[in-house]
């Protein structure tokens, strides 16, 4: 079923109708004689309300679906990683110049969402960024003893074709914010995109993604199967292969504004979804030693930067920081 140089998209399954996602498979170029690759993803919109849903889990089913499944037969599993995608937007990238420095890449919110591509646009905002760095350097007004508002990448931004390429879908993802639901959605990226963003409206997103997700009480259970160790994998041996490690004695990255929310908050009303939305096992409810109930237990060295839970807690109670230099994540070969 390998068939190099083939990109499949799929929307939905597992999914339910209310929550946004799907999948990548890419059906990598190998040199002749060895096995074949496939690099394929999940994504999750962040702005689900069940909150039982677990991203990790939601993969692993995925991949069992019947045209799916014999994609992984037979392969082995050389990787894993995951992180939190950009996904505001046109209407949400920030003023991207400050005193003495600009955004730029990934950070900055240039994915393209419904192509799930934003390396090239990326790669050009770093571009443009040197070139405004190097015009104020030649024209004398940026030297070592004075900093600059380089505002010339702003200008240079907005006349490139990355501005062009995301007001041009800047109504696709909002739009399944709207009443519309999954399918609406995706028949509205149809007609915006045929449209090239011409449209003489902006849509909205409607809100923050932790605020959407409902109490537990409100919410049905999902069960999910049991991992096979095939074609589906448990999340600790996953994380794994990640080659993620944080020096024992730096200073935690992960900590808590207040340490009663995690169990009166989030496990009393949401049944702690921080279990669940992470995709490295960082948070579990643990025992109490005293028998009397649970605690929320931070496993920082599990973490792999992916940036969700500073999203999606409810409570946004969680407090992440950079962590010392050199930590996280050795992704191999993605």
């Amino acid at each position: 079923n390998h068939k190099p140089g083939l990109v499949e998209h799929t929307v939905g399954w597992p999914l339910d109708k209310n929550t946004y996602g799907g999948s990548f498979i890419y059906h990598l170029k190998v040199e002749e004689g060895e096995s074949p690759l496939v690099a394929a993803g999940f994504v999750v919109g962040l702005d689900y309300s069940n909150p039982y849903l677990s991203p990790f889990r939601e993969f692993q089913k995925f991949k069992t679906h019947p045209y799916i499944r014999p994609m992984f037969e037979g392969g082995s599993r050389i990787a894993y990683g995951a992180r939190a995608l950009v996904e505001g937007g046109w209407q949400c990238l920030p003023v991207p110049v400050f005193p003495g420095g600009v955004l730029a890449g990934d950070s900055a919110g240039f994915l393209n969402v419904p192509r799930i591509k934003g390396t090239h646009n990326a790669m050009k905002s770093g571009m443009l960024a040197a070139e405004a760095a190097m015009d104020l350097i030649i024209s004398g007004e940026a030297t070592h003893e004075k900093g600059v508002v380089p505002t010339q990448y702003e200008e240079k931004l907005k006349e490139s074709y990355v501005y062009k390429e995301l007001k041009q879908v800047r109504n696709c993802r909002p739009s399944f914010h709207t009443s519309l639901g999954l399918y609406g959605g995706v028949a509205y990226s149809a007609f915006s995109t045929l449209m090239r963003g011409k449209e003489p409206w902006t849509l909205s997103h409607g809100g923050a993604d932790h605020a959407r997700l409902k109490p537990a009480k409100e919410c049905q259970p999902i069960e999910y199967p049991k991992p096979d160790g095939v074609i589906t994998f448990d999340l600790l041996s996953s994380v794994a292969l990640t080659g993620t490690n944080h020096e024992a004695d730096q200073p935690a990255h992960l900590t808590l504004k207040d340490d009663t929310v995690p169990v009166k908050q989030n496990l009393g009303v949401y049944d702690g979804p921080e279990a669940r939305f992470c995709p490295a096992g960082v948070y579990e409810f643990v025992p109490m030693e005293s028998g009397d109930g649970q605690r929320l237990q931070i496993n920082a060295q599990n973490c792999i930067h992916c940036k969700t839970c500073d999203i999606k807690d409810p409570s946004q109670n969680i407090n992440w920081v950079v962590p010392e230099g050199g930590g996280g994540p050795a992704y191999n070969g993605m």
